[in-house]
């Protein structure tokens, strides 16, 4: 039974308000809370180690699959790893995140590990978000370790963002890029008080007229500390972008390392990396409007994250 904490994570995680139409799985404080299938998603439980298999039959197109989990124990520590099989021609949405509440004074984690094999011709958006809570002393901890596979002319579109509350995370993605394969990833964090997220990427852009555009967005407040890496091998004919925007404020500390590395002649290849603080011009034209300073800051970095 969902209790009225998590069904507020639920919602601010996934989208979720009551019990949505297409097929899901609820993980709740390290055990499944519920779970509907459909005859062309299904969701099984796998025998060998916690997490699920989710089996997206070839030819689908328009489903929307939901596997949040959420944690509103204290000291408790949760790993599961994840499956993703998407059949040829698929087309779906997949929206998943995870939200800690800590009321106590012991950490409580997540860790995942989630692998897609998308099939040849399939297209996958997947959501992640990321978000914790509560006024107790214990941590709040997440990390994610994502792995894809995109087979040829597959395309997988993934948007992460650490909403707030996260004390430590570190997210790992790492991606193989077959013939005519596109994948996106767009990220975006932020960290206040002493917090710490480390995000790394690695693609590897083996096919020909393969495709990745990694862009991270990100805010640093108080004294927390972000670190990005991404490293995009271009080993064919293909086109990579990487790139990484941070607002810094107060006392935070930010690191960007952008990597190209062309190992084909036909390889094309770029990075930016960009860190600053919010312009002095543009707090000052919103407070002619009569924002607050405060408020001012708000809207930029809204705009920003957008």
């Amino acid at each position: 039974m969902i209790n009225e904490t998590e069904k507020q994570l639920l919602k601010i995680i996934a989208d979720m308000e009551g019990i949505p139409s297409g097929a899901y799985n609820i993980r709740a404080n390290g055990g499944l809370a519920d779970r509907k299938t459909t005859p062309n998603v299904d969701i099984k439980t796998k025998t060998d180690k916690p997490g699920i298999d989710i089996i997206i039959r070839p030819g689908t197109k328009g489903e929307t699959v939901h596997i949040p989990v959420i944690i509103d124990q204290t000291g408790l520590s949760d790993m599961v790893y994840n499956d993703f099989i998407i059949g040829e021609d698929a087309d779906v949405t997949i929206m998943a995140g995870c939200g800690i509440h800590n009321c106590g004074d012991e950490e409580s984690r997540h860790d995942g590990i989630h692998t897609f094999f998308v099939g040849k011709n399939a297209k996958v958006k997947y959501i992640e978000r990321h978000y914790g809570e509560g006024d107790g002393i214990g941590g709040k901890v997440m990390n994610p370790t994502t792995v894809v596979n995109i087979a040829e002319n597959g395309y997988m579109e993934m948007e992460t963002s650490q909403i707030k509350g996260i004390d430590s995370t570190l997210r790992v993605t790492k991606a193989v890029v077959d013939d005519g394969g596109t994948l996106v990833i767009k990220e975006k964090i932020m960290t206040h008080g002493t917090q710490r997220a480390e995000t790394d990427f690695t693609v590897d852009l083996n096919g020909e007229k393969s495709g990745a555009n990694v862009i991270s967005r990100s805010v640093a407040k108080g004294n927390s500390f972000q670190s990005f890496k991404s490293n995009i091998n271009g080993n064919n004919l293909c086109n990579g972008h990487t790139e990484c925007d941070a607002i810094i404020m107060d006392n935070a500390k930010v690191e960007a390392i952008p990597e190209i590395c062309a190992n084909h002649i036909d390889a094309s290849l770029i990075h930016e990396a960009a860190i600053g603080k919010i312009a002095g011009e543009q707090l000052i034209k919103l407070m002619t409007l009569g924002l607050t300073e405060q408020e001012a800051e708000q809207e930029i970095i809204n705009g920003f994250l957008k």
